[in-house]
């Protein structure tokens, strides 16, 4: 039965804004290409589409021939606004955009474990108001929200949960109160990810997938023949619960430790980086590795080890490092291809030893002298150099005070271990390798040196040596590759997204690793992809659901 007048006006009108939102302004002549209707037909839905007020004339096509047909049109952006939460344990972000979904204003803030259900939700409550405002928003259409645990299939709630704050659960009926005029919805934040990764990141190109969530905690969001799904009690992906071998129980109905959780999360990354001998990365104010709440600290590590394995040679952990891992000369220390650590100016060339007249410099087997040494062959210190070189042939910095087979005495200034290692004027490293950020020099027993003087960038605060990056890659793929090769027994998705801000940091590095395990674990052929849109993707997945209800409504034919 064919569709009645307006039904066929309703199609249109739908098919030629839903093509506008992914194309952007286009011209009558082009709507008319793009839609396949007739000239009339577009002409017709152009003018009622503008009498409306959902789009207007937004500039012209610059073509030479102008006139009517050169006119572009587009959507009212501002015909609404929207905005979009991602809340976590520790904090919430929030933007606001105009109904394409151009965001206007951003912010965060953070929410401490200490902090009241009552003054949490004031407080995230009163961002959303301050956000709305510096995008010049008088009010919001609707608000998208996603946040950890499950959402009940029925009712569109946050169920109740002991491991998530009761603030979470508050929330929507306090922005509901506070915001009467706008629609607001509730998701799962690994849910929100996978849809953002299918509309911009990394899945774009397929209708089944899954979303492997790696952050804080571990989820997984299950998409098949391109719908969501969430499961019978809105549970579908709680794989942190997924009892696994390598744990020291089982999870609970409360609890997931001793599931997945206990494998994969940013704790149980920061553990096993600390039992392969990973540095803390900078900002971890000495706290173990991998505790940050957000799974920042374990994105760091994870990082870092990829950067160290990439060169080849020893990588700066921590925000601030030059390129991945490598200082560039002229930096304010550096590492060579081979993992020394150069001095503060240090001009590090390709071959990996310090270019001459630097600030230390390196002989030919890589061994770093301190401060302005002319090192001489075999490691020896040119004549007037100040400092020396020990029977090994390496050289000590000024001042040095050398122990008993070449050991670097105490806090002595300058000397070398008796790994045959220059350290320039500061304590000796610790076993991990690591540079507090400030100190002046150091030298682990590894072979990795200081030159005297140099200042490690703030942030750069550790070294990680390539073998120990490896082998810590190694051990997370395995431990990853139990998930995976756990939802690809059950779902057979073809493609597994390594998703949050740790699936984004290993990059391709860590996918191909945990893809080769799961291919001798499963007969079923699966593609492990990287994130592209990491954390980011909760937010943007909140955003794009927000833009769809708002369209949804402000799209829909009017009443004749």
């Amino acid at each position: 039965m064919p569709a009645s007048p307006s039904t066929a006006r309703a199609i249109n009108d739908r098919l030629a804004l839903r093509l506008l939102q992914q194309e952007g302004p286009l011209t009558a002549g082009r709507l008319k290409q793009l839609t396949g209707l007739s000239r009339p037909t577009v002409a017709d839905l152009v003018e009622r589409l503008t009498a409306s007020g959902l789009i207007t004339v937004v500039g012209e096509a610059g073509e030479v021939r102008r006139g009517p047909n050169a006119k572009l049109y587009g959507i009212v952006a501002d015909r609404a606004h929207l905005a979009a939460l991602d809340v976590r344990t520790e904090g919430v972000s929030v933007v606001v955009s105009d109904l394409v979904g151009r965001v206007l204003a951003e912010a965060s803030v953070p929410i401490g474990d200490d902090t009241g259900t009552g003054p949490a939700v004031e407080r995230t409550v009163a961002l959303v108001e301050r956000v709305a405002k510096e995008a010049g928003a008088d009010r919001l259409h609707t608000v998208g929200i996603g946040a950890p645990g499950l959402i009940d299939p029925a009712t569109g709630e946050l169920r109740v949960s002991t491991g998530l704050p009761e603030w979470h659960r508050r929330l929507v009926a306090a922005l509901q109160e506070r915001l009467p005029e706008a629609r607001v919805s509730i998701e799962n934040e690994t849910n929100l990810a996978a849809l953002a990764e299918q509309r911009d990141g990394a899945a774009r190109d397929r209708d089944t997938f899954v979303l492997l969530w790696l952050s804080h905690g571990t989820g997984a969001a299950v998409v098949l023949d391109g719908k969501l799904r969430r499961g019978a009690s809105g549970g579908t992906g709680e794989i942190g619960f997924l009892p696994v071998p390598g744990t020291p129980g089982l999870p609970s109905a409360t609890d997931c430790e001793g599931g997945f959780h206990s494998l994969a999360g940013a704790a149980a990354i920061g553990r096993l980086a600390g039992e392969w001998g990973m540095p803390s990365p900078s900002g971890s104010g000495g706290d173990p590795i991998g505790e940050g709440p957000d799974g920042a600290t374990a994105a760091t590590l994870v990082r870092g080890a990829v950067a160290a394995v990439r060169e080849g040679g020893a990588a700066v952990a921590g925000s601030g490092a030059a390129g991945a891992g490598a200082l560039a000369g002229g930096a304010s220390g550096g590492a060579d291809a081979g993992g020394v650590v150069g001095g503060s100016g240090a001009a590090v060339t390709s071959a990996g030893s310090w270019a001459a007249g630097a600030s230390g410099g390196a002989d030919a087997g890589g061994v770093v002298a301190g401060s302005g040494a002319a090192v001489g062959e075999g490691g020896a210190l040119a004549d007037g150099a100040s400092g020396g070189a020990d029977a090994g042939g390496v050289v000590a910095g000024s001042g040095a005070a050398v122990g008993e087979g070449g050991a670097l005495a105490g806090r002595a200034s300058g000397g070398a271990d008796a790994g045959g290692v220059v350290a320039g004027t500061g304590p000796v490293v610790p076993e991990a390798a690591s540079f507090a950020a400030g100190d002046s020099g150091a030298a682990d027993p590894d072979g990795t040196a200081a030159a005297p003087g140099t200042t490690v960038p703030d942030g750069a605060a550790s070294v990680i040596l390539p073998g120990v990056a490896d082998r810590f890659l190694d051990a997370l793929a395995d431990r990853l590759a139990i998930g995976v090769a756990s939802v690809v027994a059950v779902l057979d998705p073809g493609c597994v997204v390594l998703g949050g801000e740790v699936g984004q940091a290993g990059g391709a590095e860590l996918a191909r690793r945990v893809q080769a395990r799961v291919r001798t674990m499963s007969p079923m052929a699966t593609e492990v992809r990287p994130s592209v849109l990491g954390g980011a993707a909760v937010l943007r997945g909140a955003l794009l659901t927000a833009r769809d209800l708002a369209q949804d409504e402000l799209f829909a034919p009017s009443e004749r």
